[in-house]
């Protein structure tokens, strides 16, 4: 089939789908039990055209990448509309008197009075968003070799974004949107560039992180200012004027938490290609001056480790293609810890629980001569398992302070709260189950084996903790701590019969 032949197939399916929606309205309707939005009908069209352009793609134009990443876009963009629904101009809706559905019925305005509906058209604006980004990962959009073009994105992406975001969350603060949106195409054209690096973004790159980071505190003192400035004397409206800056804070520092953590997941992926490039090129040169001299490697300890290449290479050889990238994703990584503890703080007040969802983060830290001299891949888990052990003995040190300092307050009384011998009692528990959390934290450094005697005789110093203990994160110590002297132990009989194998 020639491609003109193919456009006019797609065109007559179109035709065909878009004749039929009288049909499709049922249908959805029967299914819903109530009429379908304007967006969503639209929806449906627009995947049932691509659903059935599928056929002549796949029999016809598998050969042509262009045609499939296109008919992967229709499809996208079907998707989108019927899970944003966004609302359609009052051309583009359908004359019909089944498909009317009115904003609001007689009985919502008799049940609940008077209802103010959200803006929904900011969803256009991320529909545009997402498909631009899908357009730039199938290269349909060859934001890959031109540079201009690849700017172009970035800021239209941001800006696009940063509305939708301005429009959606932080629509009661309108001097705030420029900021936002400055910081959103600021975020837009660092993932970007860090993507696909020209010769000259090593150079600008660090200083749009720098405005992107300064941009926080900006906006964080610049909206309590404002709303507080706002609110009148009365004691009303400076409480709800405090409850709104709450949230509202909360939804900017939830913003900038996932921004971090995608800057810090591309420095991440983006270090990682780079190693495995090194290591393929050191490899090939290998192999080139062995062929060259004849000389087969004879023991098996030289020919395993050769697969192991990239660990050995270090930060300061990637000067070249921009030092600062370690440091940068390091510095993102732990904003977007400390933002995640803030948040945590905030909305669970502190619970033990979340430590375990957030210090996975810590994963994404790389390996810096300007963060830590002996940090490393090897070393990888260490800051894990640390931060996990500090955050817990915080934790059970507040806990235990809060229980006997404060005590209990009923119906306005201070009763008191436990005496010192629960403070004795529950702090000798927790000093027990430290020596477990030291060894494994050290392990988890430099893997020194230690003494299958030392574990044994520490272990069970943590059986008390886990029946006595009074306060629950003492308990969950004491059994992480047990954990960690089994996860040594066997990791420690893994690395000396893996060691064994050489001799």
């Amino acid at each position: 089939m020639k491609p003109w032949q193919g456009f006019s197939h797609a065109i007559v399916v179109t035709v065909s789908v878009w004749y039929c929606r009288q049909t499709i309205f049922e249908a959805l309707q029967w299914w819903n039990g109530r009429p379908p939005s304007d967006g969503l009908l639209l929806g449906f069209i627009v995947l049932l055209s691509g659903l059935a352009c599928v056929p002549i793609v796949a029999r016809h134009f598998s050969h042509i990448q262009l045609v499939k990443r296109v008919l992967l876009l229709v499809v996208a963009v079907g998707v989108l509309l019927i899970f944003m629904q966004p609302p359609l101009p009052e051309i583009w809706s359908f004359q019909s008197k089944l498909m009317h559905i009115p904003e609001q019925s007689m009985d919502d305005s008799s049940i609940y009075g008077s209802i103010t509906k959200k803006p929904s058209w900011p969803s256009w604006l991320l529909i545009a968003t997402i498909i631009a980004s899908l357009a730039a990962f199938t290269k349909t959009i060859p934001v890959q070799y031109i540079v201009e073009l690849r700017l172009l994105y970035a800021v239209v992406v941001g800006i696009t974004f940063g509305i939708y975001i301005c429009a959606e969350f932080f629509i009661q603060t309108p001097i705030l949107h420029a900021l936002l949106v400055g910081a959103m195409t600021c975020a837009s054209v660092f993932v970007v560039f860090t993507h696909f690096p020209s010769t000259s973004s090593l150079r600008f790159l660090p200083w749009v992180y720098a405005l992107l980071v300064a941009l926080l505190p900006v906006m964080y003192l610049l909206e309590g200012q404002l709303r507080l400035t706002n609110a009148e004397n009365g004691e009303d409206e400076r409480f709800v004027a405090l409850l709104t800056l709450e949230g509202a804070r909360i939804s900017l520092l939830g913003l900038y938490a996932a921004i971090f953590m995608m800057i810090a997941l591309e420095i991440k992926i983006e270090l990682a290609s780079l190693m495995r490039e090194k290591a393929l090129e050191k490899g090939r040169v290998q192999n080139l001056s062995t062929k060259s001299s004849g000389f087969v490697p004879k023991y098996r300890l030289l020919q395993q480790r050769r697969a192991s290449v990239a660990s050995s290479f270090t930060v300061k050889k990637l000067a070249a293609e921009g030092a600062w990238m370690p440091s940068v994703g390091n510095v993102a990584t732990m904003l977007c810890f400390l933002i995640s503890l803030i948040l945590n703080v905030h909305l669970t007040g502190g619970s033990d629980r979340a430590i375990f969802i957030l210090v996975p983060i810590l994963l994404l830290l790389n390996q810096d001569s300007n963060f830590s001299t002996g940090f490393g891949d090897r070393q990888r888990y260490f800051p894990l398992t640390a931060v996990l052990s500090l955050y817990l003995v915080a934790s059970a040190i507040y806990r235990l302070w809060d229980e006997v300092w404060h005590g209990y307050s009923s119906w306005g009384l201070n009763v008191g709260g436990p005496g010192w011998f629960f403070a004795v009692k529950n702090g000798a528990l927790l000093m027990l189950t430290l020596p477990n959390h030291v060894l494994f934290n050290r392990f988890m450094w430099d893997y020194a084996r230690q003494s299958d005697l030392i574990l044994l005789m520490i272990m069970p110093l943590n059986l008390p903790s886990v029946v006595m203990a009074d306060i629950i994160t003492i308990k969950v110590l004491a059994l992480l701590g047990i954990i960690y002297a089994l996860v040594q132990y066997l990791v420690s009989r893994h690395i000396r019969i893996k060691g064994m194998k050489f001799i």
